[in-house]
């Protein structure tokens, strides 16, 4: 046994309706005394209650899908105009993106709040877009101070949305298990972060009141985003970046789609990342068991249903060969890329 593996450093709380409390908490931590807020329109209100005891300078709602580079720069001047000394993200992955964009150039430590189960809170991973080209790299700045994880903000995620950012959590497991930086470590997190999502997302898909299960789900998020914070990024999330920001898909229905292909491709050559995630799914075959945990909770099928036209496919293919990681298990050709996308674009049986 022969490996590196970097654990990164961050405060978690788990707090399950205590939000509120865990926010004041780690923003007296910080001994912050000028916070900005960042939070969607659409959570405004539960932003709102999330921090209504800290010490908020600025709300700021321009939260915009990929971050583009010209929405970050202007939040960039409102944190400097304000002089705040942290900032508390209230959302899901396009909000502690934008939080993660302002750290990026500030140094101003984060407080992240999710709301979804995007798990960006628990990398140093950052993605920025500029015209048609997505950008992502890693950075200790970025990095959340601290998470407060609490179940009840998910409650309001529509039943397609938790799917959708359910899968796109599980892609995080499935691509640590063979990323350039794969290793024991992260390989166990990733394992038992597949079978919290798979056990969650079933409970919360028959019942989406099911709190437990929503813990669950969340908890599983969270060990799928360590993992793939050490590991590096795979196959799975090279072509998403590429669709989403070339394309403008929409992040979490993305690599929903996209995951069982990703795994059939790669599995026959993967035998290890194959067995671990056959034993998390309950099942014989990875393929197998993800396929039956996709039509258990209603996953998304196809990307002609999210704005991916028939024509951009060999488009795509060339922008995704170039940032195929050398390690793959399956090597990478113009044929089976392309292939590939077009049976996720079509919703063939991967």
């Amino acid at each position: 046994m022969l490996f590196t593996h970097d654990t990164l450093p961050q405060r978690v709380v788990f707090a399950t309706g205590q939000a509120a409390a865990g926010v004041e908490a780690e923003v007296e931590r910080l001994g912050a005394g000028r916070v900005m807020v960042l939070a969607a329109r659409a959570e405004a209100e539960l932003a709102k209650r999330v921090t209504a005891d800290i010490p908020v300078a600025l709300v700021h709602d321009e939260v915009v899908m990929h971050v583009p580079v010209e929405i970050a720069e202007r939040a960039r001047a409102a944190a400097a105009q304000h002089r705040v000394d942290a900032v508390v993200s209230v959302g899901g992955g396009s909000t502690t993106g934008l939080a993660k964009a302002i750290a990026l150039t500030t140094d101003l430590p984060v407080v992240a709040v999710p709301t979804t189960y995007a798990g960006s809170e628990a990398t140093d991973v950052w993605g920025l877009t500029e015209g048609k080209v997505k950008t992502t790299g890693s950075d200790p700045r970025v990095l959340p101070r601290s998470v407060v994880y609490d179940a009840t903000l998910t409650l309001s995620l529509a039943k397609e949305m938790t799917v959708a950012s359910g899968l796109n959590a599980m892609a995080h497991c499935v691509d640590s298990l063979w990323a350039p930086r794969a290793d024991p470590i992260n390989a166990a997190m990733a394992t038992e972060g597949a079978r919290a999502l798979a056990s969650g997302l079933r409970r919360v898909a028959d019942d989406p009141t099911d709190l437990q299960g929503r813990e669950q789900t969340l908890y599983g998020a969270y060990l799928a985003a360590v993992a793939f914070a050490s590991a590096g990024s795979g196959l799975h999330h090279k072509i998403c970046h590429v669709l989403g920001g070339r394309y403008n898909l929409p992040h979490a229905q993305t690599h929903a789609v996209m995951l069982p292909y990703v795994v059939a491709f790669n599995a026959p050559n993967a035998p290890q990342a194959q067995a671990r995630l056959a034993g998390a799914f309950g099942s014989d075959s990875a393929l197998d068991g993800l396929e039956a945990l996709r039509d258990a909770v209603d996953a998304p099928r196809c990307l002609r249903e999210y704005g991916l036209a028939e024509e951009d496919i060999s488009d795509a293919v060339g922008a995704i060969l170039p940032v195929v990681p050398p390690s793959n298990p399956t090597p990478a050709t113009a044929d089976n890329i392309g292939a590939l996308l077009r049976a996720a674009w079509e919703g063939a049986l991967p």
